[in-house]
C-alpha cells in the first residue's frame, strides 16, 4: 500500500478538519435561526399558558404597508375665513352612516332650495372624502366638516374651528380586533397593535388602555423592541388599512401583531377572515365615547351666525326624520354613499345606520353640559384624549370651551320647535350575551384609603373621592355595563397567625379577611349609589380576602379591583 511523503497529513487528519468545519457551519446556522433567549424572555414564548406574542425578533417588515410614526401632531397651516362663491356653502363629509342625517336633510348631495336647509336659505354642496379635511377646514377651503371630539384635544389651539352640535355617536363603527388568545383589554400589555394615529381609532384604544391603568408606546417601526409594561402601537394609512395590516400578519405566520383598531365593516371582515385566529375583542357599540360633532370655519362662523343656524337646525332636522323613519331615506343616504370601490344599497344603508345613534336637541343639550348619563360628554372626551395622548404630544392643551357655540341650540330650545324630544340612549344587546358572565372588558386595581381594619372610607381624602367618580364614569359612558367590585385585604399577617395558633386560627382569620374585603367593596359600592346616584342593579360586589395578593407590598394587596363588563 502507498504511504504519504514525510511531512504531508494523513487522511485522518482531513477527516478531522472536514467534521469541524461541518460542525462550525451547524452552530452558524442554529445561531442565526434560533429565537435569541433575551427576547423570549422580553415578550413570552409562543404557546406560552399566558397567551403571550412569540418572540421578538427584528427584521424585514416590509410586507406590512405601515407609516411612519409622528412625534408631534400635524400642523394645520395658516387660518383663513372661508368665502362662498355662488352662494353655495361646501363641507365636506366621509362615508360614514353617522352623517346619513345631513344628507336627508339637503336631498342629497347638491344645493337644494327645496330640501330642510334649502328652505332656511342655505345651498349646501357636499362632497364626500376619506381625506384629512382639517387644513382645509382651517385654510377656509370649506364651510365646515364632521369630526370626533377627541380630534379637537389634539389639535388644539391652532385648529380655527367651532363646534355648533353634535351630530350622534359611533354605536359599533369602531372596534378592536385581537389574536383569539387575548380576552380583556390587560392581556395586550407588552403585545403590539396596529391603528391609524390621531384618529378616533387612535383614541379608542388609548383610552381603555388608560381605564385599565396601561399606558400606550408609539413605536418607530417593527423592529423596535415592544416596551412589556405598555400597549405598543404601530400606525397604517388609515384604519381600514390597520385591519389589513394585522389580516396579513396573521395570514404570514409571524405573529408580530397582536391586533388592531380599525373601522366597520372591516372589524367583521377581518375575523371571518383570519380562519378563526381572530376575535372581536370589543367594539363601541355600548361604549359611548366617539362622538361626531360639526366643526365649522371659525371666521366664517362670526361672519356668518345665519348661515351656521341653518347648518345646525338642518342637521337637527335630518337626525329627526331618519330617526323616525329611516326606511324612507335609505335610497337618498345609498345613492350619496355609493361609489366604484364601495357599494351601497337599502340592505347596507340600513345595516350602516344600526351603527350609529343621531343625536337629537336633547341629547346635544346634555352632551355639552355634561349632564347625559348614558354616554361620554363633550367636556369628558375632549379632556379623556388630553390625558390619552399625553403631554409628550398635546404640548399646550387649550379647553374644550374654546370650541363650543352653543348659541344656536339654545335658540331652538328656546323656540319650542323640538319640545316633543326626549334623551333615548340604551344599550343594544345582542341574543348572546355570555361574555357578560366570565369576561370583563377590562380589570382595574384601585387603592382606597379606607380607617385601619374597617371598611369606613376616608371621604376626607382627594385620590378616593376621584376614585369614586373614574368608577361612576365607567357606568356614565357604556349604557348597560356592569361593574364588579372585588375587595381584598394584605396577607402580611399571615406568618404570624400561623406562628400564634397554627392553622386554626390562618383559617379563622381568614374568614375574617374575606368579610373584611367584602365590606369594603360594600362601602364602595354604597358610596356610589348614595352620593353619585349610581344604579344599584349594574354594581355588583365580592370579598376575596387575603386569596389574590398582588404586588411586595401591604398597600398593593389592599385594593378594590374593578372589573368592567361591557355589553357587546
Amino acid at each position: 500500500m502507498d504511504q504519504p511523503a514525510a511531512g504531508q497529513p494523513k487522511g485522518a487528519f482531513f477527516l478531522v478538519v472536514f467534521v469541524v468545519i461541518l460542525g462550525l457551519l451547524g452552530y452558524a446556522y442554529f445561531r442565526m435561526t434560533a429565537p435569541s433567549n433575551t427576547a423570549q424572555q422580553q415578550q413570552g414564548q409562543p404557546g406560552q399558558p399566558d397567551g403571550s406574542n412569540p418572540a421578538f425578533q427584528p427584521g424585514d417588515h416590509k410586507d406590512l404597508q405601515l407609516v411612519e410614526t409622528q412625534t408631534e401632531v400635524p400642523s394645520l397651516g395658516a387660518p383663513a375665513t372661508y368665502q362662498p362663491k355662488d352662494d353655495i356653502h361646501e363641507i365636506e363629509l366621509s362615508e360614514y352612516a353617522g352623517y346619513a342625517g345631513i344628507i336627508v336633510a339637503n336631498g342629497g348631495l347638491e344645493p337644494n332650495e327645496n330640501s330642510v336647509f334649502g328652505k332656511k336659505g342655505l345651498k349646501l354642496r357636499i362632497k364626500i372624502s376619506e381625506e384629512e379635511s382639517w387644513p382645509a377646514l382651517n385654510g377656509g377651503k370649506m364651510m365646515a366638516s364632521a369630526t370626533t371630539a377627541d380630534v379637537l384635544a389634539v389639535y388644539g389651539k391652532q385648529f380655527q374651528a367651532v363646534v355648533p352640535a353634535q351630530i350622534g355617536f359611533s354605536r359599533g363603527a369602531d372596534g378592536i380586533v385581537v389574536r383569539k388568545e387575548y380576552k380583556r383589554v390587560n392581556a395586550l400589555k407588552g403585545k403590539t397593535l396596529v391603528t391609524s394615529q390621531f384618529t378616533e381609532a387612535d383614541f379608542f384604544i388609548r383610552y381603555l388602555a388608560g381605564e385599565a391603568s396601561i399606558g400606550i408606546h408609539a413605536l418607530p417601526d417593527l423592529n423596535t423592541p415592544p416596551n412589556a409594561e405598555k400597549i405598543n402601537l404601530v400606525y397604517a394609512e388609515d384604519a381600514f388599512k390597520a385591519g389589513d395590516v394585522f389580516l396579513a400578519d396573521i395570514k404570514s405566520g409571524k405573529n408580530r401583531l397582536a391586533g388592531c383598531v380599525t373601522w366597520d365593516p372591516r372589524t367583521t371582515e377581518v375575523v371571518k377572515e383570519s380562519g378563526g385566529k381572530a376575535h372581536l375583542l370589543t367594539s363601541n357599540k355600548n361604549l359611548l365615547i366617539v362622538a361626531d360633532i360639526l366643526v365649522v370655519n371659525k371666521g366664517f362662523a362670526q361672519k356668518s351666525p345665519d348661515k351656521v343656524a341653518a347648518l345646525v337646525h338642518g342637521t337637527l332636522e335630518g337626525n329627526r326624520m331618519v330617526r323616525d323613519n329611516p326606511d324612507v331615506h335609505l335610497d337618498t343616504i345609498a345613492k350619496a354613499f355609493n361609489k366604484q370601490d364601495s357599494k351601497w344599497d337599502r340592505s347596507k344603508a340600513k345595516a350602516e345606520l344600526a351603527k350609529v345613534h343621531l343625536s337629537n336637541l336633547p341629547e346635544n343639550l346634555a352632551f355639552f353640559s355634561g349632564a347625559i348619563d348614558m354616554a361620554g360628554s363633550f367636556g369628558s372626551i375632549y379632556q379623556s384624549a388630553i390625558i390619552a395622548y399625553g403631554s409628550e404630544l398635546i404640548k399646550d392643551p387649550v379647553d374644550s370651551d374654546r370650541f363650543a357655540d352653543l348659541q344656536h341650540l339654545n335658540k331652538l330650545k328656546e323656540s319650542g320647535e323640538f319640545k316633543d324630544q326626549q334623551i333615548a340612549i340604551a344599550p343594544i344587546r345582542a341574543a348572546n350575551e355570555a361574555r357578560l358572565e366570565t369576561d370583563p372588558l377590562l380589570s382595574r386595581d384601585i387603592r382606597f384609603l379606607f380607617q385601619p381594619n374597617s371598611a369606613v372610607l376616608e371621604l376626607t381624602n382627594n385620590d378616593n373621592i376621584q376614585n369614586l367618580e373614574a368608577i361612576r364614569r365607567l357606568l356614565k359612558v357604556s349604557p348597560g355595563s356592569t361593574i364588579l367590585l372585588r375587595g381584598h385585604v394584605d396577607d402580611s399577617m399571615v406568618d404570624e397567625f400561623r406562628r400564634q395558633g397554627g392553622e386554626a386560627l390562618v383559617n379563622k382569620m381568614a374568614l375574617e379577611a374575606v368579610e373584611l374585603s367584602k365590606k369594603r367593596a360594600n362601602e364602595i359600592k354604597n358610596l356610589l349609589i348614595t352620593r353619585l346616584q349610581a344604579d344599584p342593579k349594574r354594581l355588583e360586589t365580592i370579598g376575596l380576602g387575603w386569596r389574590e395578593p398582588v404586588g411586595a407590598s401591604a398597600e398593593q394587596k389592599r385594593r378594590v379591583e374593578v372589573q368592567w363588563f361591557t355589553v357587546e
